[in-house]
């Protein structure tokens, strides 16, 4: 056998291979995913997304308005999976000097 012929030959088994496996692949069912799209994981009405829609519709406005203020922190501290900040109780102090009066 001469080095033309082995080369023909070695071509012939590389195509016959690559069509082989093209036509498996292409004959194989996919399997639907196994775990669920992010869409699905978001509650339904999510009030945070609403304030976000609100705050996004108010434009530059945005940027002085409490509430957007307080949606935003609650944003970031969602995203970075930090616990919102506990609220400090209104000192009973304050009201008890107003009633001696």
């Amino acid at each position: 056998m001469d080095g033309k012929m082995l080369a023909r030959l070695g071509a012939i088994v590389f195509v016959a291979v690559a069509v082989t496996a093209t036509a498996i692949e292409m004959t194989r069912r996919e399997d639907a995913p196994a775990s669920p799209s992010a869409r699905q994981l978001q509650p339904e009405g999510d009030p945070l997304r609403e304030s976000q829609r609100r705050c996004q519709q108010l434009g530059q406005q945005a940027a002085s308005d409490p509430e957007c203020l307080r949606v935003w922190a609650e944003t970031r501290d969602r995203f970075l999976g930090h616990a919102p900040a506990p609220v400090a109780p209104v000192a009973p102090a304050a009201s008890a000097s107003t009633e001696g009066r």
